[in-house]
């Protein structure tokens, strides 16, 4: 239903859409006769070709702009029209006619009815705005998605719905970040032995996070263009495998050498990079696992798939991190 609401409008007639100041000439003027008439009645504010028209009014042919300047002045436009011209039935719809764009590359189309008289001129602009349109609301659906929430159901809300739709999964950030304070607190030792530990803290999660969120983001799309078995996920598992290796090898070597050079404590960089390395190689295999899982438990991965994959991967992270530290240092 959502889906239906938002492109409704695509349905509309195309004659809602035209542009009525479109300027037509006749099959029988010269190219001389037609400048004159184009400077005496003027043009449209943006034309593209000029339009031909029979002595019943009926669309004949199109000149190119470029074609009536170039030409002999003694030329009818009957000879130097092009008179296949593929021109929108104004029962057409707005969907349909961005077909005809996207088919033919033209930069206008006239439309024209039953008896193909013409009724308006639609320009590339309808096809440019109607795509550029649908990217952006599917970009805006998809990050709020990521969130825990669709963008419709608190676009118009009430503050009263708009809580009961987005303070559960604030509730599981809560309760991931209270299991992550409680784990950061067995560690206390460990802190303590290395003051360093606590300044990268917070870019170690954020790394976690950022990769486990690209991994999701392109497995949710891999999940929306096909059907996924389990020959597919260990193929995705490894390819994943094999990228958060890579992301784990250079990320944990850039920060490693700034702990290097900054602090000059060898064993905590050790520390720190490898930690990056762990918790890399982890966020990218849960970036792929849960919407996976959801989806093959016929759940929404693309709903319940971010708050579930940050809260693992920030978990998982401080335990490698930390783990890695008391184990060298």
């Amino acid at each position: 239903m959502e889906g239906t609401l938002r492109t409704a409008h695509l349905h509309d007639p195309i004659s809602a859409h035209t542009r009525s100041d479109f300027a037509t000439l006749r099959q029988a003027m010269t190219v001389q006769e037609a400048l004159a008439a184009i400077r005496r009645h003027g043009v449209g504010e943006r034309i593209v070709y000029f339009y031909v028209l029979d002595d019943e009014d009926r669309l004949a042919g199109v000149v190119p702009t470029r074609r009536l300047l170039t030409a002999e002045l003694h030329n009818t436009l009957s000879e130097i029209m092009i008179q296949h011209v593929v021109a929108i039935p104004c029962s057409a719809t707005v969907l349909e006619a961005c077909e005809f764009f996207l088919l033919h590359k033209f930069l206008a189309f006239p439309v024209v009815d039953d008896e193909r008289r013409m009724t308006g001129v639609v320009e590339i602009g309808l096809f440019t705005d109607e795509v550029f349109d649908l990217v952006e609301r599917e970009q805006s659906d998809a990050f709020f998605e990521s969130l825990g929430f669709r963008l419709a159901q608190v676009r118009d809300a009430s503050p009263l719905t708009a809580f009961r739709f987005r303070f559960p999964w604030l509730l599981a950030t809560i309760a991931s970040g209270s299991l992550c304070a409680v784990l950061a607190s067995a560690y206390e030792v460990t802190l303590a032995q290395s003051l360093v530990l606590a300044f990268f803290l917070t870019l170690v999660l954020g790394l976690g996070e950022s990769v486990s969120i690209q991994s999701m983001t392109v497995t949710i799309q891999a999940l929306r263009a096909g059907r996924p078995n389990l020959r597919w996920y260990f193929r995705q598992l490894w390819r994943e495998g094999a990228t958060s290796v890579l992301l784990g090898l250079g990320s944990g070597l850039a920060v490693g050498l700034v702990v290097w050079i900054w602090r000059g404590e060898g064993l905590a960089a050790l520390a720190i990079g490898s930690g990056i390395l762990l918790s890399l190689m982890t966020a990218c295999a849960f970036g792929l696992s849960v919407p996976s899982l959801l989806h093959a438990l016929k759940l929404d991965p693309k709903i319940a798939a971010g708050p579930i994959t940050l809260a693992l991967t920030d978990i998982f992270t401080l335990l490698f991190y930390f783990s890695m530290a008391t184990i060298l240092l």
